[in-house]
């Protein structure tokens, strides 16, 4: 069984690009949207790998993946110096924010996240966390390090170690606020009791970046087809392609790749 198990795994790595990417790509709904796209346009194969952007640039310096497409710029920029990645491309933004009950107990709504961050924790209010080392949990814990409070989060705060729509259901379930990436949110079906209260501030500025991953650290990495990959959705088409994605005729990401 176990050679069984290892021979599946390397014939499903010989016929497809491993993308290991964020949650919230796979989850907002953007890779069935836009990965049809590019192997009609390439005739290439993908297969996705979504995680937190931390395990997402884990798995690659292992060498389990081609390319990954994330997005925590720092961890991006130090994965690149580290020499695991060719090159780090802009690909697509958008935006996170504080989702939370309708009812909003703990009085934060408006336009700025750290002032609200610090109304939770002052308030002990139920808040879920990501706690996964994702691009939304790094930005999250930055945005609790700008409070400058010596308890950080109060004593509601819960860290689920899960993805994004699992964090959105257990913040659903439970009245609780939570961080979320705005695609992720647009595409979560169970939001009847949530909403939106703190978007617009300059910091919740969300960006996307996509690395090949370098062979001279993993030489069966495809380096060529995993350029590939990036260069089309960094081209004029692939661009137009993100940018048509739309839920309710909102749009979930905003490509930036020629800026």
């Amino acid at each position: 069984m176990a050679a069984a198990v290892a021979l599946t795994s390397v014939w499903a790595r010989a016929e497809s690009i491993v993308i290991s990417s964020t949650t919230s790509t796979e989850q907002s709904g953007l890779f069935a949207h836009l990965l049809p796209k590019f192997k009609e346009a390439t005739g290439l194969d993908t297969k996705v790998v979504a995680l937190g952007t931390g395990q997402a640039l884990d798995m690659a310096r292992r060498g389990d993946a081609d390319v990954v497409f994330v997005h925590d710029k720092t961890a991006e920029e130090k994965f690149i110096a580290e020499g695991y990645g060719l090159k780090r491309f802009e690909v697509m933004y958008n935006d996170f924010v504080l989702i939370g009950p309708k009812a909003d107990p703990a009085g934060v709504k408006g336009n700025d996240i750290v002032a609200a961050l610090g109304k939770v924790a002052a308030g002990n209010a139920a808040f879920v966390s990501r706690g996964d080392k994702s691009g939304t949990h790094a930005a999250e814990l930055r945005f609790w390090k700008m409070t400058d409070l010596t308890d950080k989060q109060g004593s509601g705060y819960k860290a689920c170690g899960c993805g994004m729509g699992p964090a959105l259901n257990m913040a659903a379930s439970s009245g609780a606020y939570v961080l979320a990436d705005r695609g992720t949110w647009l595409n979560f079906k169970n939001r009847a009791d949530l909403a939106v209260l703190v978007e617009g501030d300059k910091r919740l500025f969300n960006q996307y970046g996509a690395m090949v991953v370098n062979p001279a650290k993993h030489p069966h990495v495809k380096q060529g087809a995993a350029q590939k990959f990036v260069d089309w959705v960094t081209s004029a088409a692939g661009q137009g392609v993100i940018a048509d994605y739309k839920i309710g005729g909102e749009q979930l990401f905003f490509p930036n790749a020629a800026r």
